[in-house]
């Protein structure tokens, strides 16, 4: 299993997903809801709402750097959410199962740390098994 790379922003996205998706259990129950279900009961502006916050993910992902393929999944998951939400109460069920701020801050996760991984293996490693510099004809004859 890959150790998650520790991004102070990622982080904080990750725990605007939780809240908005996943903030309280229901009693005698192993269901998660978040604020996003339950602005979702407000007729009219509740969903309007909760689109806030998914938005801002949405921003945040694309002033990042996200690729585009990556920012068009995560529109889709916003925008299948906003849809199927819209629906009296088969979208309030909906809402309790898809979680699309977690899904999107985790395809942004996903990104970002397969970014780092891919620039890791290309760096070179400095240290053990290279030569110094403190002998600089050795390091040229290792450079051709």
């Amino acid at each position: 299993m890959e150790q998650q790379i520790h991004d102070p922003e990622l982080d904080r996205l990750e725990r605007l997903a939780a809240q908005m998706d996943s903030a309280f259990r229901i009693p005698l129950t192993r269901i998660r809801v978040g604020w996003d279900s339950i602005l979702g009961l407000i007729p009219g502006i509740g969903d309007a709402a909760a689109l806030a916050p998914a938005g801002y993910i949405l921003y945040r992902a694309h002033q990042r750097g996200t690729p585009k393929p990556v920012l068009a999944r995560m529109a889709g998951n916003v925008a299948l959410d906003v849809a199927v939400g819209a629906i009296p109460v088969v979208g309030d069920l909906f809402d309790v199962g898809f979680k699309a701020n977690r899904r999107n801050v985790a395809l942004l996760r996903k990104h970002h740390e397969e970014m780092l991984q891919t620039k890791m293996a290309s760096t070179p490693v400095q240290g053990e098994g290279h030569l110094s510099s403190h002998h600089p004809a050795i390091g040229e004859a290792d450079a051709r």
